[in-house]
């Protein structure tokens, strides 16, 4: 089977929004800056607009408009929070559904249902929730790049809820794709690697700013490119021109 083809890029995303979740730190942090300096205007989202500050500040320094967004997504009424206050604003080119969390290390036997349920409400249901919301005005504008973060995680029981969430979302995103193809929307998985943050933790072989410049691809992507595909940050940073 041949190696699918090396996707065309652009080399900027002026004029376009951007609204990445949980960019109040790491992951997320980096990406917002990356697309900022690829001339993108940019929605922030955390928890709380005081957790924002700090990433506005820098994503601001790069000449481009700042908006920010607040609402808890381990909670149906946050996201729903979310989504009312997008309803005043730009809208949106561009969405990275990067906001995460993950399970306590435990047994796999001794993961209750509420502990599978509130991974699965962040990482699956809140994504989810905003890609019906955004993506039928993406679709009926004739743009748009949706970009669900993955993970490269296996064979680790004891982080089972996240992993499968993951792998649910990756799933989603192949039948989003799908469900696009041909409308100028190209909805794909970014897998960031094993990354040194506070989910990554210590041990985590590279530095969050690793995530740049790979993690721009599937937002780069000219207009046909590919869908329904997991980009690796680490392995595409070469394409980004």
């Amino acid at each position: 089977m041949s190696a699918p083809a090396t996707p065309h890029l652009v080399s900027s995303l002026a004029g376009k929004w951007a609204l990445v979740t949980g960019s109040s730190r790491g992951i997320g942090q980096q990406i917002a800056q990356g697309l900022a300096a690829r001339h993108t205007q940019v929605i922030l989202h955390g928890r709380t607009l005081e957790h924002l500050q700090e990433t506005r500040q820098a994503v601001a320094a790069y000449g481009v408009t700042v908006r920010t967004v607040a609402g808890d997504l381990a909670h149906p009424e946050g996201v729903e929070s979310v989504l009312q206050q997008l309803q005043t604003g730009p809208t949106v080119d561009i969405l990275y559904n990067n906001a995460a969390i993950m399970n306590a290390w435990k047994p796999i036997w001794e993961l209750a249902p509420a502990e599978w349920q509130q991974v699965f409400q962040v990482n699956v249901w809140a994504p989810i929730r905003l890609c019906q919301t955004l993506a039928p005005g993406m679709k009926q504008r004739g743009f748009g790049r949706i970009i669900n973060l993955s993970s490269g995680i296996k064979d680790t029981p004891n982080l089972a809820p996240y992993s499968v969430s993951k792998a649910a979302l990756d799933k989603y995103t192949r039948d989003l794709a799908a469900e696009l193809r041909g409308t100028g929307v190209l909805v794909n998985g970014l897998d960031p690697g094993w990354l040194r943050t506070d989910m990554g933790g210590p041990e985590a072989p590279l530095e969050v700013t690793t995530v740049l410049p790979g993690a721009l691809v599937p937002a780069l992507l000219a207009d046909g490119g590919p869908s329904g595909r997991i980009f690796s940050a680490q392995e595409h940073a070469s394409l980004v021109p």
